[in-house]
Parts: C-alpha cells; structure tokens; sequence
C-alpha cells in the first residue's frame, strides 16, 4: 500500500508542476504581450520577430538623435542669421561713412559701432547648445574665437582628436603694402595645413538618410548628413567638402588662393577693413589731411564686397535650414517606421490579449482542480508512517 501511495503521489506532483508551469506561461503571455517564449516553440515566427525587434531598436536610437541634432543645426542657423545683420548693418554704416557730409565725430561714432559689430560675430561664433560650442566642429568644450580689442588680431582656438591642449591659430589684419587702402588677414601664428585640417573635420551622422556604406573618392561618407558648421568654415565660405577638396590650399585651389585671401572677404574682414580705413583717415583729417578720396576709394570696395558676402551668408543660411527641415522629414518617416514594425512584431509574434486571458483562467481553473484532487488523495494513514 505504501508503495503505492508514494508512486502516485510523486506522478501527482509532477502533474501538478506541469499545470501550474502551463499557468504561469498563459500569465506571462498576458504581461510580455509574447505569443511565443523561445525559438523551439515556432522557429520560423520567433526569429523573424528578432529580426524586427533588431530594426525597431535601431529606428529608434535614430530618432533619439534626432532632436539634439535639430536643436544644434537650429542654433548654427540663429548664429548665422544673426553674423548677416551684423554685416548688414555694418554695410549701411559703412555707405554713411562714405558720405561727404558726414563729419569726423560721426566717422569716429561710426567706427566704434563696426568695432561692436566685430565683436558681436565672434560672440555668435562661440554660441552655446547644452555646453557645446556649436560651431567648434570636433571640438566642442572650448570657446573657438577670440577679438583683440581694435579688432585687428582673430585667434581660432582647435582641440584636434588625440591632443589634450587646444592649438591656436593667429591672424592679424593688416595694410596690404602692395596696396594702400586695402587690409588683408596674415596667418602670423600656426600652421596652414593644421588650420586647413580643423576646417575640414566634419559629423557625419546615420539618422536614416543616405547610407553608411558608400564613401566617395576621398574616402568621405558624402551620403550621411554633416551636422558639423565650423565657424572657420562660416566665415569664409569654404564647406568641410570643398577644404577636403583642396580649396584654401594654394597649390590644390581650383583659384589658386589660401585660405587667408577667403578670411580677407569674411564679414570680420570686411568690417575690420572699415574700422581701419576710417581710423586712419580720422588720425589723418586731425593731422590736418582732409582728402577724402583715398577713404572713398577703400570704403567703396569694401561695400561691394559686403554684398557679396551677405549674399554668400544667405546660402549658408539656406543649406542649414535645409538640413534642419531634412531632419524633419526624416523624423516623420522614422515614426511611420516605428508603426510599422510595432504591427510587424504583434503580427509574428503578439499574443492576442482575449485569447491570452480566457487561456490564463482556463489554465487557472486546471490548478485549482489538481490541488483539489491533491487534498483528497494525498490523506495520510497509519501505514504511511510505519516503517
């Protein structure tokens, strides 16, 4: 009897554990939402679930992205904006300073308002986005530019990937001898191609645009969007794409020109040639040289081109907000996506939650039954405790 009693209560509880296992299995169906809990139950469905599972995770480190890479090109386009009122103001003060009627009081108004407006550039040049300097390219814990107060001395400050001290580059505007009136930038402290190298940094990014894959003759993934603006780059319109290209450097520049002659039509060169031209003219009438021809003649050209560089700045301007409204749309389809997949996922490998519920109380209603059943069969006797 007692063999028997210990046979049937060990098939019993084995019985029981395979219901109460089948119950918690219709339990977790209920709160994962998972028809299926490993491969061996449907191989086909549960790793062409993976599959999705995989796509899914990665739109959505995409559209993690998305709005801090928005957010930063959005302040670029502000920073530019606001660099193009400058010159344009700086423009119409200029047009007053070449006036005849505008006396040297006025002049000397005039330039210590182009000095400002200096100053205000390399202010947006070393914008802030959540403590990255926005248009400091690879480096971004350090402040790109400095002014020396007469605005004729611009320092671009770079951290190159590897170094632990940030290099600085020097340039002063000075009176071009070979030609008087006239002011041009001269690289007095670091090296060209170094410069020309922090300029051609770039951050490219995958967010679901162009691919990761494709790489053009220089090597660069031109497909992915460049979220990079360095303020090098700003100032004297030479994209990251046109410096790896060898525009700046004399000997590969399709026009033969450094990058210093690009820095001379930057709008700090363009003011900062203002500031100088009537500074000297002012230090001149007091001295009592009153021709204004030499002052006409500087003045004029700078005005010229000023409107070429405010045209060049709108392009500038443009390109961002195209990648600003590029980001946009991509956003859009990374939700759609999103979508997508989630229906994918349920479709392959989601539990219905009525099925799942009505099997989970049937599956309940089982154990119940078996503990029941359990209650009255395992009853001791006298002969289960003797030996």
């Amino acid at each position: 009897m007692r063999v028997t009693n210990a046979s049937t209560y060990r098939n019993f509880t084995t019985s029981v554990n395979n219901v109460h296992l089948t119950l918690n299995r219709s339990m977790n169906k209920i709160s994962s939402g998972e028809r299926y809990e490993s491969a061996a139950e449907a191989p086909l469905a549960y790793y062409e679930g993976k599959r999705i599972d995989t796509q899914y995770q990665d739109v959505l480190s995409k559209k993690s992205l998305l709005k801090d890479v928005q957010n930063r090109i959005y302040q670029q386009e502000v920073g530019v904006e606001a660099i193009q009122k400058s010159l344009s103001l700086g423009k119409d003060q200029v047009l007053r300073a070449n006036s005849d009627t505008t006396s040297l009081t006025a002049l000397d108004t005039l330039k210590s308002d182009l000095l400002q407006k200096q100053h205000e550039i390399v202010d947006s040049l070393n914008a802030q986005y959540e403590n990255f300097y926005i248009y400091g390219g690879n480096d971004i814990s350090n402040p790109p530019f400095s002014l020396s107060a007469d605005g004729t001395v611009l320092t671009f400050s770079h951290t190159f990937p590897g170094d632990s001290d940030p290099t600085e580059f020097e340039m002063t505007l000075q009176e071009d001898t070979a030609n008087p009136g006239t002011y041009k930038y001269t690289l007095t402290s670091g090296d060209q191609d170094k410069l020309l190298k922090a300029m051609g940094e770039q951050g490219r990014i995958d967010i679901g645009y162009g691919s990761i894959h494709n790489k053009n003759s220089l090597g660069v993934r031109d497909t992915l969007l460049d979220t990079y603006t360095g303020g090098m780059n700003v100032l004297t319109g030479l994209t990251s794409d046109a410096v790896l290209a060898g525009a700046g450097d004399p000997g590969k520049d399709p026009n033969g020109k450094d990058v210093m002659a690009y820095l001379n039509d930057s709008p700090l060169g363009l003011l900062g040639s203002a500031v100088q031209s009537i500074g000297k003219y002012i230090e001149k009438a007091n001295g009592g040289d009153v021709d204004r021809s030499e002052l006409h003649d500087s003045l004029e050209g700078l005005i010229t081109r000023m409107g070429t560089t405010e045209h060049r700045l709108s392009s500038i301007y443009a390109d961002l907000g195209n990648k600003y409204n590029l980001i946009d749309t991509m956003e859009e389809r990374l939700t759609i996506r999103e979508d997508s997949m989630k229906k994918q996922y349920k479709d392959k490998l989601g539990a219905d939650p009525y099925e799942s519920i009505m099997e989970m109380y049937s599956n309940n209603y089982a154990y119940n039954a078996a503990l029941q059943v359990g209650s009255k069969l395992m009853s001791s006797s006298l002969f289960d405790f003797m030996g």
